[in-house]
């Protein structure tokens, strides 16, 4: 059974959109497959000596692209949470306060582009007068960037748009969020962790969400001890605004 994903990004599929990195294609243009499906898909009968070469090439574009476009960005945050929130649901005021209060204090607001807590943020950050970042990537559902996002790009590789989110940023916010926010979260504390990114203090956003995954990190993960007690230090939870921007900001205003 097909999913209907109408629900998740705020278009019927009727639409019929696709956006490719800077390629905006409409029915019958829209491919069947995503740019990553096509990467990552095996027992393709294409002849990878031929094709996989060529793919690096659009591989360093996007890279390319993402260091000239945010090279003299300045400081900035990234906050990552779910593109399901809707608009009277109280995160997503909580993320366009956030965007808001990040951009009087001179930081860029960073998003993956998309609806729901992203284009709160990007709201917040828009109202204020301050660099407003979106870093869209290709899915089925997607359509495009928000319209609070001034400065945007497309990606057709998750990779390279993960690279953007953290190398440009100084902290990070996770608020309520499914697997995407799940996962950058912990590709985030995984860098920190490893030392691979020294200075990036993260903070999450709504204690009573994330409780039951702090009680098993604490509980089940660190018993095991395939984490250690400062791993649990990497982050602190909060639901006080001002905190969570303090933490991320070093206090700087």
């Amino acid at each position: 059974m097909s999913r209907d994903y109408s629900s998740d990004w705020g278009r019927p599929e009727s639409d019929d959109l696709r956006v490719q990195g800077p390629v905006i294609r409409r029915h019958p243009q829209v491919p069947s497959v995503t740019t990553d499906q096509q990467l990552l898909e095996s027992g393709a009968e294409e002849d990878w000596t031929h094709s996989d070469p060529w793919r690096v090439l659009r591989i360093q574009s996007e890279f390319v692209e993402g260091f000239d476009t945010l090279a003299e960005l300045g400081p900035a945050i990234t906050i990552f949470g779910s593109a399901r929130t809707s608009e009277d649901h109280p995160m997503y005021e909580a993320a366009r306060r956030l965007g808001r209060m990040f951009a009087e204090r001179g930081y860029a607001v960073i998003t993956g582009g998309g609806p729901g807590t992203m284009a709160a943020a990007n709201r917040g950050a828009a109202e204020a007068g301050g660099v407003s970042v979106g870093l869209g990537i290709e899915l089925p559902f997607e359509a495009s960037l928000n319209p609070w996002v001034n400065l945007g790009i497309n990606f057709r590789y998750f990779f390279a748009r993960k690279m953007m989110f953290l190398k440009y940023a100084q902290g990070f916010v996770v608020l309520p969020g499914g697997y995407g926010t799940f996962d950058e979260l912990f590709e985030s504390l995984t860098l920190v962790q490893t030392g691979k990114m020294t200075v990036a203090p993260v903070a999450l956003l709504g204690v009573s969400y994330w409780q039951g995954l702090l009680d098993w990190l604490a509980g089940a993960t660190l018993g095991a001890g395939y984490i250690g007690p400062l791993d649990l230090d990497m982050f602190i939870t909060s639901d006080d605004l001002s905190e969570i921007v303090d933490h991320v900001t070093g206090g700087s205003r």
